[in-house]
């Protein structure tokens, strides 16, 4: 039987799908997600104050991502309705990284396997719990994997030298500024100079915050973490309430249910660099 012209085996469609979805997200900037003394850090180079990379998902779920802004924000998005319903029609607490780690499995397994272009992305999904014992993170790929990670984890750009230089920084139970030093550090190419507080997202899981447990960290906490002042562990409800997670949902009341927020259509993240 004659091989018909331009005939590709399903092997090589699946390879090729591989590289040009490893070759899109490794032109990106990228992102590093550690644990730290009281939850979970996440830390982005990003000089765009309209794109984020790293966002709320639930009371004491995050998400970071890499890649093409539009498909990971439409992850993000169908992520938040799908633990705002489970919330509301069970419990609040039945809201987890692991489900939503195997709602985007599903998603992301099955755009790779039947459309033309795969998703240029990867992803973190990060529940801090009572004790470092009971954090969760999963690194979520282009392909569907799941990898259950333990401290820390980089992606995106050159993913495995960031690592490296993170490893060779991080501890358990780091406090926030050393955690956020090790994270710049990593970040930081050797014999660059490190971004400035305004190019930079930063957020955490921090298990002591009641309720909400999703904090964005930006002026002048941030500043005083980038200086490693012990200061910036203190400075007070008025930064609390200035760095609130921008076009995150507003946590509802006990019982109630909330409308996702709207993403801005047709936007890719070329300002941030992937």
């Amino acid at each position: 039987m004659s091989i018909p012209f331009g005939y590709v085996s399903p092997e090589q469609q699946m390879r090729d799908k591989a590289d040009y979805a490893r070759k899109g997200i490794a032109r990106g900037r990228s992102v590093v997600v550690l644990q730290y003394e009281d939850g979970i850090l996440f830390v982005a180079p990003n000089p765009s104050r309209a794109l984020h990379k790293i966002s709320e998902i639930y009371d004491r779920i995050g998400f970071a991502a890499v890649g093409r802004y539009n498909e990971f924000e439409a992850l993000r998005l169908g992520g938040i309705r799908y633990a705002d319903i489970n919330g509301y029609t069970y419990d609040r607490e039945d809201v987890t990284a692991r489900g939503l780690a195997n709602l985007y499995a599903q998603n992301l397994g099955q755009i790779f396997t039947e459309s033309l272009k795969p998703f240029e992305v990867e992803l973190v999904v990060a529940e801090v719990g009572d004790t470092a014992d009971e954090d969760h993170i999963y690194r979520l790929t282009f392909d569907g994997s799941v990898f259950d990670e333990s401290g820390l984890v980089a992606m995106g750009g050159q993913a495995e030298a960031v690592a490296g230089r993170l490893k060779e920084r991080y501890r358990d139970g780091l406090p926030l500024a050393d955690a956020l030093q090790a994270a710049l550090f990593a970040l930081t190419e050797p014999g660059g100079e490190r971004p400035p507080a305004g190019q930079l997202e930063v957020a955490v899981l921090d298990r002591n915050r009641p309720h909400r447990k999703f904090q964005r960290l930006a002026g002048p906490r941030l500043e005083a973490l980038l200086a490693g002042s012990s200061a910036a562990e203190g400075t007070g409800t008025a930064a609390d309430a200035g760095t609130a997670e921008a076009g995150a949902p507003a946590a509802p009341r006990d019982g109630g249910s909330q409308a996702p927020p709207t993403a801005p259509e047709g936007e890719i993240d070329t300002g941030s660099g992937g």
